[in-house]
């Protein structure tokens, strides 16, 4: 059964935040709110929390997870950044738009793409999420959540419990997060090309 946390969306409770941090170190799987929509996420190096997700989302081996960061200097250790890269992605975070990079040798083989050995970071605009990461103090490995055959992510707290339960280990509810996904812009190749249009402007990088 998973466990619920209601916290404030703005202002989020310091003790339920570290009661959530204490089940992601001990390898749990939540879902939580983003600045785009509900996410599922796990530590890093949680030996089967990316089988777990996958599974969830019905997700293979060359969807990118993405590393939910803290700040751009947490980011920075996990990708390959040039200047122009550095420049671009530093003026649009925090934000809605993850970013695919060359992984650096931070991102276990595991979590990167098979063939292009790049990863998915993003760093979020959300005051729960980013509390979270914060006293986790490394990043989260992450996916939107949205389930196979549904043509939007979840949005109600008691809905994803009822429907999660068995299959996750606690949901953290700041209400409403809205159903649009990140925009995901591809810097593998050097340059920005946008994969996906979703709640960041993509004009900033066409």
């Amino acid at each position: 059964m998973a466990r619920y946390f209601d916290v404030h969306p703005r202002n989020p409770q310091p003790h339920g935040i570290s009661q959530v941090v204490d089940l992601l170190r001990d390898d749990a799987v939540i879902a939580y709110p983003t600045d785009s929509c509900y996410a599922l996420g796990c530590r890093l190096d949680n030996p089967t929390g990316g089988e777990r997700i996958r599974r969830l989302r019905s997700l293979d081996h060359r969807h990118h997870l993405t590393l939910v960061c803290a700040d751009f200097a947490q980011l920075g250790q996990l990708v390959q950044l040039d200047n122009a890269a550095y420049r671009a992605i530093k003026a649009a975070t925090p934000g809605p738009y993850t970013f695919i990079l060359p992984a650096t040798k931070e991102v276990p083989r595991r979590l990167a793409h098979p063939k292009k050995r790049t990863v998915g970071v993003r760093i979020p605009d959300h005051p729960v999420v980013r509390a979270l990461v914060a006293l986790l103090g490394e990043p989260l490995l992450s996916s939107t959540l949205l389930l196979p055959d549904a043509e939007e992510p979840m949005t109600d707290g008691w809905q994803i419990k009822e429907e999660l339960d068995d299959v996750i280990d606690a949901v953290v509810d700041a209400g409403d997060c809205g159903t649009e996904p990140t925009t995901v812009v591809d810097w593998s190749q050097g340059y920005p090309e946008v994969v996906r249009v979703g709640a960041g402007d993509p004009a900033r990088f066409a």
